[in-house]
């Protein structure tokens, strides 16, 4: 398997010196995926700004690659110290599974520009969701029959599956938002699902990505391995720290993919 992706992938990448920036970069990636998602808010900016020359096809795939790997190791570390609420889990990993390969195909057919100022408008609207009800989130009571369960939680996948293979920003903080807010979780077992459900929209994208070969295979391997080192670190810390060390984090994230996208959709409306 390793021998035909390394067969795929395109050589003369990054030379070692944007490697090494890509690779501090990929390290805060998989920490920050790892406790609440929203790694591509670290990685997907140094990725266009260190490697300006390669197209946006290819440099999504090099963070597909670098992403998964990092959520592989955070999701098995869930896996293990929380029990996933698989009503709803199972039926999202078949929805993102779908979408999130449909979502990776037009990603170059369609304006993503058109998605910003909405995808804007929603973080800003979890974030104040988030603020006024303090205490959502603390507590793990689901509240939805496993009926429901089951369809929400395939309806989310499916939507967020089409969103992360698309555009992709916010993929993380999202899910935990739902999980939360409507099913009822508290913020490390929506934490622990959301990683597990990212995983499978990141395998989605990369059944795109990979047999096309939109990737640099050296900047994939050695951001994957940077990015597994960070997502260890956070979801070591997510889990021993709890509900409400994810929720501050997972406001910080909110706060910080705002200021982004407000600053791009200002620069691209003007």
């Amino acid at each position: 398997m390793i021998s035909e992706i390394l067969s795929l992938g395109q050589t003369g990448g990054p030379p070692l010196e944007v490697l090494l920036i890509l690779g501090g970069f990929a390290l805060a990636a998989g920490f920050v995926d790892a406790v609440v998602g929203g790694g591509g808010l670290v990685q997907i900016p140094a990725l266009f700004s260190f490697v300006p020359q390669a197209s946006a096809a290819t440099l999504f795939g090099t963070n597909k690659i670098a992403s998964i790997s990092g959520t592989l190791i955070a999701a098995s570390r869930y896996v293990r110290a929380v029990k996933l609420p698989w009503n709803a889990v199972l039926p999202a990993l078949v929805g993102a599974a779908i979408f999130g390969w449909l979502g990776a195909a037009v990603v170059s057919l369609l304006p993503r520009e058109l998605a910003q100022p909405l995808v804007l408008v929603l973080l800003i609207s979890v974030a104040a969701v988030t603020l006024k009800k303090k205490e959502m989130g603390s507590f793990h009571a689901p509240k939805l029959s496993v009926a429901r369960e089951r369809l929400l939680g395939f309806f989310a996948g499916a939507v967020l599956g089409f969103y992360d293979g698309f555009f992709g920003p916010g993929t993380g903080a999202f899910f935990i938002f739902i999980f939360v807010r409507f099913f009822g979780y508290d913020f490390l077992h929506a934490s622990a699902s959301s990683k597990v459900v990212n995983l499978m929209t990141n395998f989605a994208a990369l059944a795109f990505f990979l047999p096309v070969g939109a990737f640099f295979i050296q900047a994939a391997l050695a951001m994957a391995f940077c990015n597994v080192i960070g997502a260890v670190l956070g979801a070591h810390l997510a889990v021993k720290k709890g509900s409400q060390f994810v929720r501050k984090f997972f406001l910080i994230l909110l706060a910080a993919l705002i200021l982004r996208m407000a600053y791009g959709t200002l620069e691209m409306l003007s």
